[in-house]
C-alpha cells in the first residue's frame, strides 16, 4: 500500500448520547470515491473518534474542511434544541 497521509480527531461531547447523535448525523456523508479519501468514524463513551485517510495531502485538507463545517451545524443545531430527552421504555 502507498503511504498515506492521515488526521484522527477526537471530538468530546457533553454526553455518550450527543456523540451518537452526531455519529448518526454525520455518517450518512460518505466521502465520494472520486475524492481520494477515506473516513472512518466510531463512538467510545462521550468521544466521536474520526480518521481520514487520503494519498494527497490537498484530499485530507478538503475532506477535514468539509466535515468541520457539518460538524458545526451539527452541533449548532444540538445547542438550539438542547440536551436529548431520555425515553422511557416501557
Amino acid at each position: 500500500m502507498e503511504d498515506e497521509f492521515s488526521i484522527d480527531l477526537k471530538v468530546p461531547f457533553p454526553s455518550e448520547r450527543e456523540a451518537e447523535i452526531a455519529h448518526g448525523s454525520l455518517s450518512v456523508d460518505k466521502e465520494p470515491k472520486r475524492g481520494g479519501c477515506r473516513k472512518e468514524m466510531s463512538v467510545n463513551g462521550k468521544l466521536l473518534h474520526v480518521t481520514f485517510l487520503a494519498k494527497e495531502a490537498k484530499f485530507l485538507r478538503v475532506s477535514v474542511n468539509s466535515f468541520m463545517d457539518h460538524m458545526a451545524l451539527v452541533v449548532e443545531t444540538m445547542d438550539q434544541f438542547g440536551p436529548p430527552v431520555k425515553v422511557c421504555k416501557r
